[in-house]
């Protein structure tokens, strides 16, 4: 009995240690990382934090025990931040005036062979073809690929002019501008096109923002030191400040309505996410199912590109595309219909 009760004090201090981090997690999107760049790497755990304590919730409640209060009322405070993990039902609804936009970050179409399996660049382009987008946001893109796709506008823009690597936009519509928002000496940027569809100009941004340059393997984890790991990402955490910061001045001097795509480098719950959607919508949030796991990290469901859309814009689907691992990422697909009394004369 008393073993018993030893055990359940233990376990009332784990929880409430897990609550308290949750809880503050919640607040962590309102600070700015340069302020407290260790605290935001808390961020990227919350996927964890919000099924440890959804456990112990689950534990009391069979025990019967009071202390179940501790980790509901944190999970209901946190509601919005249980509901952007995972999304029970999709949306896949029909549409007349809509755009089918792809993001993905195709890691270099394999060319170092990070993934054994031979054939997956022209995995990578079949993939593509087979989604069949209208727009498509490629980060990590690799110049030998430029004639691989039957897109009749494109913009390829590389790190510097000796630079195989960059990023590219691939439309079926027509470009009538384009351009590019370099990121100083981070190698980041943020490129961008102006398309016409029907009456309506828009604007569309593909965004790559600073990585954390930590490979997902728990082998390379276990014996690198963690404090510098740690030390890393709080400092690519302040570099992706600097990043949003630059890029929300940039894209508040536009006039069209935009959509947003890219591989952020950080998650949901993150400052730099807050900063760059503002009031627009994420389109997993809108019309996706389950985890919407865009990273591959064993066992851990991580968020980190996106596709945000106007708050005018209808979005119709959206997909992420789980069943093969062609890269680092996985791709995402979204469906958004141009509302025609919203649109630009």
């Amino acid at each position: 009995m008393k073993k018993l009760r030893f055990i359940n004090k233990f376990l009332v201090i784990l929880n409430s240690v897990f609550a308290t981090l949750l809880l503050l997690s919640y607040v962590l999107p309102y600070i700015f990382p340069r302020s407290f760049p260790s605290l935001s790497v808390l961020s990227l755990t919350v996927p964890l934090l919000i099924f440890i304590n959804f456990l112990f919730l689950v534990y009391w409640t069979i025990r019967l025990k009071k202390y179940l209060i501790l980790s509901l009322l944190v999970l209901l405070l946190g509601h919005k931040h249980v509901a952007a993990l995972f999304r029970f039902s999709g949306k896949d609804a029909p549409g007349s005036d809509d755009v089918k936009v792809m993001s993905f970050n195709v890691r270099l179409f394999n060319l170092y062979e990070w993934i054994k399996e031979s054939g997956t660049d022209k995995a990578i382009i079949e993939r593509i073809e087979k989604e069949n987008p209208d727009i498509v946001c490629l980060q990590e893109f690799y110049n030998t690929k430029e004639t691989a796709f039957n897109y009749p506008y494109t913009y390829f823009k590389y790190k510097t002019p000796s630079s195989r690597a960059g990023q590219a936009i691939l439309s079926r519509f027509p470009i009538i501008n384009r351009g590019s928002l370099e990121f100083s000496k981070y190698g980041n940027n943020a490129i961008y096109i102006d398309v016409v569809k029907g009456k309506d100009t828009l604007r569309v941004y593909n965004l790559h923002l600073e990585s954390f340059h930590i490979n997902p393997t728990e082998e390379e984890l276990t014996q690198e030191n963690s404090e510098r790991v740690f030390k890393r990402m709080g400092s690519a955490f302040v570099i992706q400040q600097e990043q949003a910061e630059k890029f929300e001045t940039h894209r508040r001097e536009c006039t069209y309505r935009q959509i947003i795509c890219g591989d952020f480098n950080n998650t949901q719950y993150s400052n730099v996410y807050r900063q760059i959607k503002k009031d627009m919508k994420d389109t997993f949030d809108e019309a996706g199912r389950g985890f919407g796991r865009t990273y591959y990290y064993p066992y851990f469901p991580l968020r980190i590109d996106f596709i945000l859309v106007e708050k005018n814009m209808e979005v119709l689907s959206h997909k992420n595309l789980t069943d093969k691992l062609l890269s680092d990422h996985y791709p995402i697909v979204a469906r958004v219909e141009l509302k025609e009394e919203e649109q630009n004369e």
